[in-house]
């Protein structure tokens, strides 16, 4: 028999907030493995000791935040109105039923005001870092890095042709000086120069968004036009915890800020790789030769430069290292000319032979009939990693980085919301990766720690279990084959 349902609504319930969060629920398994209370230490110096209302709990608006990104809700409004209905969410951030929750504009305003010049956000990431390294879930042998493009909150319409700052190179001290010493070796003067610091940084054009000037046109290919951020982001190869996000406008190439952040993770967090894996994107003599003076071995993808058709591809002129010089396809020699500004040798044709040569269509259209050929300074560097990515191990560890860190993006963007900037500005989208990244790590570390623990509270029980859980991860957990690999 059919009948209408009772209305339950309006009744009283004895009940607590810990009987309606499910015990395996996400919530439970951070807050058994993530300690988050260092927050109200790192920004006690922001408030008023003895003066103005109480504060809301610092702790408290950055769980709230963290929520929002741990399970890819889209907006701070939204995250609010979830932690509303939500007994989980309720529960996390330590709210009963009936308080209330902070609104959204207090999220902003203390960003925008107390939050806006400290270094909280990285400082909360760093120390999500360091809970993993002290349970052993970072090994710091093998690292992985790439960059992935959040749309930035900007029209791609709406635009103007202005000029952008080119980026600073930190090599380019460390390039002069081998520059001038090759010069001298071959003799030849060292170039004049004139003092950097007293010219203005160096721009160049490109189009600029009236919305978020911020943000970078990006227009690689393969990938979506239009203005966007890059998050370089740096994984390590035992458990794929990120080790460092970093962003930069969508126009800046993935080498510019790589050594940079490598040595920042080397010094925070007392680091020491003996191998990084990284795309082609990472492919320059810059930083194949930083790699090898920090005594890096470095495994990259190898994309041949654009030839055009029907000429002779790069590698068909032979180097000679012995005798300095290049033998083209129709064994004529090319010698050392002078080595110029940007740190390349160039290595010209004898004229005389060039205008008799059966395949001078093929080598070069030059109105002078010299064929040049550019050898970086640093090329051996580059040929040295391009023959490591050849041997066994070097193929073992660049099969990893789709198990590190294209996964990892792959998670951000999938569930964590990572495919849009949600704010405008570099510094805000800033934020927005650090806590990303923060809260993949937390998740990834509540997860590791509850796949050890349920089988060992019913053998141990719940007291030792953790104690054990973190041991296991810590010298017995099998990483991964890359911690016995060795490189020459």
């Amino acid at each position: 028999m059919l009948r209408d349902p009772p209305a339950y609504q309006h009744e009283l319930e004895m009940v607590t907030l810990e009987s309606l969060v499910p015990a395996d629920h996400l919530v439970r398994k951070i807050d058994a493995a993530i300690d988050l209370s260092f927050i109200r230490a790192k920004v006690a110096h922001l408030y008023c000791a003895d003066n103005g209302r109480p504060a809301i709990d610092p702790v408290l608006l950055f769980k709230l935040l963290l929520l929002g990104y741990l399970f890819g809700i889209r907006s701070e409004r939204q995250s609010v109105r979830d932690v509303q209905v939500n007994v989980a969410y309720r529960w996390f951030l330590g709210l009963r039923l009936t308080d209330k929750v902070p609104d959204a504009s207090t999220i902003s305003q203390n960003r925008r005001r107390r939050f806006a010049d400290s270094q909280i956000y990285q400082e909360i990431f760093d120390e999500i870092v360091l809970q993993a390294i002290r349970r052993g879930m970072v090994q710091g042998k093998v690292l992985y890095t790439d960059s992935t493009h959040l749309k930035a909150s900007a029209n791609k319409n709406k635009a103007e042709q202005g000029q952008v700052a080119v980026p600073a190179q930190a090599y380019l001290q460390e390039l002069d000086a081998a520059v001038d010493a090759d010069r001298l070796a071959h003799g030849k003067p060292a170039l004049k120069r004139t003092d950097k610091d007293d010219e203005p940084p160096p721009t160049r054009p490109a189009k600029v968004s009236r919305t978020d000037p911020d943000s970078g046109y990006m227009a690689r290919e393969g990938k979506p036009k239009g203005f966007f951020y890059l998050d370089h982001r740096t994984v390590d190869a035992k458990h794929a915890i990120i080790t460092d996000t970093h962003v930069t406008p969508g126009n800046v190439n993935d080498s510019v800020p790589y050594l940079a952040r490598l040595d920042r993770q080397r010094e925070r967090f007392n680091l020491n790789p003996y191998a990084v894996g990284l795309d082609a994107g990472y492919f320059t003599a810059a930083v194949c030769k930083g790699l090898e003076d920090r005594l890096i071995a470095g495994v990259m993808g190898y994309r041949r430069s654009a030839q055009r058709a029907g000429y002779f591809k790069k590698h068909e002129y032979q180097y000679d290292a012995q005798t300095d010089t290049y033998v083209c396809p129709n064994n004529q020699t090319l010698t050392y000319s002078t080595t110029n500004r940007e740190g390349y040798r160039e290595y010209r044709s004898d004229r005389t032979q060039c205008a008799s040569c059966p395949v001078r269509a093929r080598c070069t259209q030059s109105a002078t009939g010299v064929k040049v050929v550019m050898r970086h300074l640093w090329e051996e560097a580059k040929e040295r990693v391009k023959a490591r990515r050849l041997t066994p191990a070097g193929k073992r560890i660049y099969a990893r980085r789709q198990e590190t860190v294209e996964r990892s993006f792959a998670d951000a963007k999938q569930l964590h919301g990572h495919r849009y900037a949600r704010l405008r500005g570099l510094q805000k989208v800033m934020e927005q990766c650090l806590l990303a990244a923060a809260a993949q790590n937390m998740k990834k570390i509540a997860l590791l720690l509850a796949r050890l623990l349920a089988p060992l509270e019913a053998l141990i029980g719940p007291s030792l279990a953790l104690l054990a859980a973190q041991a296991v991860v810590m010298y017995v957990w099998p990483a991964n084959s890359s911690n016995r690999l060795r490189l020459a």
